[in-house]
């Protein structure tokens, strides 16, 4: 058991180094919080962080913590428009249905409330579901939302039409989203959502939502089985690309479209 469970704490901050939650060189969570994180003892947690390191992830700085010094290599594109996997799913000719499995406020943690701009102690509403394609897994949802524009969102909403959309229709429109994505692995949470194995390959898309204004309003977690889903992203060259994109970046328009894969 002790095994299995240092194992999962390690893959998670692999995938939070890899989303880039700690920033390139930034310090992670200490060793009291991770124990507490995830009911554990500080061996099993030390375990984790040996682990790390001897990957090349991360280092232990006397007196200070531990902080990651393999951070993934994260390259801006061009900004465009994005569309939701629910429209990939539907034009495929295929259903899919939304199962919120946790719904409720509590304090943010660190990381989401570092995204989310909010201040220490902050609550977030969270929200966590399972969206299957013709009773077939396709994604377990993690998303966040600051408490203070997430107070009229019930659990009606969440599963439909959905948080986000509940967002704009009470005032707070998605104007701009920042995509991340990495490679993940199947805990034994998701795997038994997804009907899967744990340790099945995932894709691990965080996104973070924002307004015209550029204040953020959600993070979304989404772990998309690997077997299907895929993102795909088109570029478009032309006369006016040289003059508005930085240098070595020829395209006016990123289109990422989520396709599902054949089952």
């Amino acid at each position: 058991m002790t095994s299995a469970r240092f194992a999962t704490i390690a893959q998670e901050l692999r995938e939070r180094i890899a989303l880039g939650e700690f920033g390139a060189v930034g310090a992670i969570d200490s060793e009291a919080d991770l124990c507490a994180r995830h009911g554990v003892s500080r061996p099993t947690v030390r375990r984790a962080l040996d682990r790390l390191r001897d990957e090349g992830l991360v280092e232990s700085r006397q007196g200070a913590g531990w902080f990651v010094v393999g951070a993934s290599f994260h390259q801006r594109l061009a900004l465009g428009t994005f569309r939701h996997a629910g429209s990939a799913v539907t034009e495929a000719g295929r259903s899919w249905v939304r199962q919120v499995v946790d719904f409720g406020f509590q304090e943010a943690p660190a990381g989401i409330a570092g995204l989310l701009a909010l201040a220490p102690g902050e609550q977030v509403l969270r929200c966590r579901s399972v969206r299957t394609v013709d009773g077939e897994g396709l994604d377990v949802a993690h998303e966040w939302v600051p408490a203070r524009i997430a107070g009229d969102i019930s659990r009606d909403d969440a599963t439909r039409p959905g948080i986000w959309e509940s967002l704009g229709r009470s005032g707070h429109a998605v104007t701009s989203v920042r995509q991340t994505v990495t490679a993940g692995a199947a805990t034994g949470a998701d795997a038994q959502l997804l009907r899967t194995s744990p340790g099945a390959p995932l894709l691990l898309v965080r996104r973070l939502a924002t307004d015209a204004r550029g204040i953020p309003l959600a993070v979304a977690d989404h772990r998309y089985l690997a077997t299907r889903f895929a993102l795909e992203v088109e570029f478009h060259s032309g006369p006016s690309a040289a003059a508005t994109d930085p240098p070595g970046l020829r395209a006016v328009t990123e289109h990422d479209r989520a396709q599902e894969m054949s089952a």
